[in-house]
């Protein structure tokens, strides 16, 4: 009979799944429990190492994403772009865990925080290079199959530059939705009209919930609502 016992694999831990995993090394990186000011400080540093795997492989499939699109496999890059909005779903589900955090409790963490801020995000950092390398895909594929957005959506919509653009818009609408609920719970932990660590004030993270990744796509639905049966009645109240 096999013996599943024995290590197969090379490299530090106790076993395989040790080693493959690299538990050691990733159980490692959260501050010991004789070092922290607050025994919250695990929370806060679970929610957002993970939050940085999360957007590491998020990233990964918006990469690959982005060589389909150019190279015409539209549905391999929809499925991946799938998996990458989901990647961030997740992300922002877990800042539910936020709300364990006491607002004044979070005061004596800050005092070891430095000049930390998640402006320098690796993650987050390579959400918005990786999103520009995508809309630049889409110009490209646009001109190239000489797309009218516009008629896409009003009978184009069982083909795959269809689930494409909605794919994309997805993606678009999860990083927003995740920025609502970052800002809120900000806000929650340290409220508004105050400054963070890098000097910048709280409030400012409400103007980035209107960044678009893919204007393009967000400017047609206007077309549409001006073009579509109501549209001289949204034309008027505009005036």
């Amino acid at each position: 009979m096999r013996d599943y016992s024995e290590q197969i694999l090379t490299g530090e831990g106790k076993d395989d799944y040790a080693r493959y995993m690299r538990t050691d090394d990733l159980l490692s990186l959260q501050r010991r429990p004789e070092d922290v000011v607050h025994r919250d400080e695990l929370l806060f540093q679970v929610v957002h190492q993970s939050t940085e795997l999360w957007l590491k492989l998020a990233c990964s499939e918006l990469q690959e994403a982005t060589g389909l699109i150019g190279a015409g496999e539209l549905d391999a890059a929809i499925e991946l772009l799938r998996r990458a909005s989901f990647g961030v779903e997740l992300v922002t589900e877990q800042l539910n865990m936020m709300r364990f955090l006491s607002p004044w409790d979070f005061q004596t963490m800050r005092t070891i925080l430095g000049h930390g801020s998640g402006a320098d995000s690796p993650g987050w950092r390579s959400v918005q290079r990786h999103g520009r390398q995508l809309d630049s895909a889409l110009a490209v594929l646009i001109e190239e199959r000489k797309l009218d957005l516009a008629e896409l959506y009003r009978s184009g919509t069982n083909s795959a530059e269809h689930r494409l653009v909605e794919a994309m818009i997805a993606w678009d609408e999860q990083v927003s939705l995740w920025r609502v609920r970052h800002f809120k719970m900000m806000t929650r932990i340290i409220g508004h009209d105050v400054i963070g660590t890098q000097g910048t004030p709280v409030d400012v993270l409400a103007k980035l919930i209107e960044y678009k990744f893919f204007p393009t796509l967000w400017r047609v639905r206007t077309e549409l609502t001006d073009t579509g049966p109501m549209g001289k009645y949204h034309l008027a109240e505009s005036v």
